[in-house]
């Protein structure tokens, strides 16, 4: 079957490339926030839904970059040294200023990226939430934390954060208000200054998040931006940085990991996905198919946790597969700056060559379209329709490929350990799903997922919507994590302070080593007998 071409609206984005509240006045404001020179080389990116041009940037060289790091040093010590609850006040401000602005980041989202109003306000939402947890969070986190001493009662020890210093930031084009500042927020609640790198072609968002932090309070040069080319600026983010935060590709972290392993410094790195939905014989079939909508067409496939492959149950195979594709065959494709629409547009033409060469292989080689299967240049120069296929085979591309686009592969499986092995035969890690109506045999079959997050009844929100949690991936997924206690402690560096008191650990002068042998020896074995760890 194929989309019904009839339930699919034509709509454009109306008159110009950009809804009204994205003025000339405010992209200039915008973009005069990247860290460059005035003479600066510039660079324009342009909307996905009309591939009519959206912005001029500066673009920063190396010595841009140098600058910031430096800038970033001087105005991080005093930033280190503002107390905790100062930096609270400041990103609960910029909370509000965030739900207060939201239809500015909306139409900036949809502009730059191509996605949906919805999957725009899933990022919004989630800054809110980031920002009020680590505001809230932090403090506790951060305060200095008394630890077992070597001697009870006589060694007094106590665990100290600092903050790194100044972070590279590095994030993508996919979700630029969620990975630019749900990234930033932490490390800068840590006490460090951070120096970042947007893609380019969602450049406006982060900066639009700059815009409102300076707004909530944020001393200058403590977040700054550059924009650039990877091969151009890259090497300048890893020479002056003392951390490291990346999402992006798996090939690209391997290179991060191993520049950062060259200088001793720390990464934490968000990488690519083959990730899994598993669909029990025992599921609420319409409940599932409603979220395999979810899980593997937002933002029109374009994120790292959504789902590429899904395994059904032989026994609800053929009924769960007709729901899911009658589903997806209803859903509006199309370009609007309201909520009229169910999946937007690609957001470059590099990934609308992926997806389709994706697709045709798998079509050549024997794979059967159940829905979509095409581009859909009469809506826009980078739509494609929310793609089922069946019969997929090893020697396809798509089989074990990331796709990184509104395509998903099913698959029949005969027990809960097929299903778990296949699912698990794949070096990415970084989400499933898991759908049953029986709550402690999902929760059991997600605990034997190779995966750093797993959702059961659920796509991919409630686990990365969990933020007291870390989220991040296994093998090429990534290394390190984000959200919770991991997400903030991973920007400082702990230190150990032992104080000793009185006794310590060579013998006083009036005994001998073989009477202290005795001492120390019994005093293990009290302590093991009193419960002491």
């Amino acid at each position: 079957m194929s989309i019904d071409q009839s339930t699919l609206p034509t709509q454009a984005i109306g008159t110009g490339h950009r809804p009204p509240s994205l003025t000339p006045a405010l992209l200039i404001r915008l973009t005069s926030r990247v860290a460059a020179a005035p003479d600066a080389a510039r660079v324009t990116t342009n909307a996905p839904y009309t591939d009519t041009q959206l912005a001029d940037l500066p673009v920063s060289t190396p010595a841009d970059v140098e600058d910031a790091f430096a800038r970033a040093r001087v105005a991080q010590a005093s930033w280190a040294a503002t107390p905790v609850r100062e930096r609270k006040k400041i990103l609960l401000r910029f909370h509000d200023l965030v739900l207060d602005r939201r239809e500015q980041a909306l139409d900036l989202m949809q502009a730059e990226n191509g996605k949906t109003r919805r999957d725009a306000l899933l990022e919004v939402t989630d800054i809110a939430i980031t920002a009020r947890y680590y505001a809230r969070s932090a403090a506790k986190l951060l305060a200095p934390q008394r630890r077992r001493g070597a001697i009870p009662l006589l060694t007094h020890t106590t665990e100290l954060h600092h903050p790194k210093g100044v972070v590279s930031v590095i994030s993508p084009w996919n979700y630029p208000l969620s990975m630019a500042a749900g990234d930033a927020i932490p490390a800068l609640m840590a006490g460090n200054a951070v120096v970042q790198k947007p893609d380019t072609q969602t450049a406006l968002t982060a900066l639009w998040a700059l815009d409102l932090m300076h707004e909530a309070g944020l001393p200058t040069d403590v977040w700054q931006m550059v924009i650039g080319r990877g091969s151009s600026i890259g090497a300048a983010l890893m020479d002056n940085a003392d951390y490291v935060m990346f999402t992006g590709s798996t090939a690209s972290g391997r290179q991060i990991a191993r520049d950062a392993g060259e200088r001793l410094i720390g990464a934490s790195l968000e990488l690519g996905g083959k990730n899994a939905m598993l669909v029990l014989d025992d599921a609420d079939i319409d409940r599932a198919a409603d979220g395999a909508i979810t899980a593997c067409f937002p933002s029109t496939g374009q994120l790292c946790v959504s789902i590429e492959r899904m395994y059904v149950a032989e026994q609800i195979y053929d009924e769960f597969v007709a729901e899911f594709a009658t589903r997806t065959t209803k859903l509006r494709l199309g370009a609007a700056y309201d909520y009229s629409i169910d999946v937007g547009c690609l957001t470059n033409r590099s990934q609308l060559d992926t997806v389709t060469a994706h697709v045709e292989d798998a079509v050549a080689k024997g794979a059967t379209v159940l829905a979509g299967g095409k581009a859909r240049p009469d809506l826009g120069p980078l739509f494609y329709e929310p793609t089922i296929l069946v019969d997929v085979t090893p020697d396809m591309t798509l089989y074990d490929h990331e796709t990184f686009g509104p395509v998903v592969s099913i698959y029949k499986f005969h027990d809960v350990d097929d299903a778990i092995e296949r699912a698990n035969a794949t070096p990415y890690g970084l989400n499933g799903s898991v759908w049953t109506r029986d709550s402690a045999k999902g929760r059991a079959v997600a605990a034997r997922l190779h995966s750093g997050t797993v959702n059961v009844n659920e796509a991919f929100a409630a686990a990365w919507g969990s933020i007291d949690s870390p989220m991040g991936g296994m093998g090429d997924s990534g290394l390190g994590r984000r959200h919770g206690v991991d997400g903030i402690l991973k920007y400082t560096e702990p230190q150990t302070i032992a104080q000793q008191r009185l006794q310590g650990f060579t013998p006083p002068t009036w005994l001998s080593y073989q009477s202290w042998e005795t001492v120390l020896v019994g005093a293990q074995r009290i302590l093991k007998g009193v419960g002491s760890r």
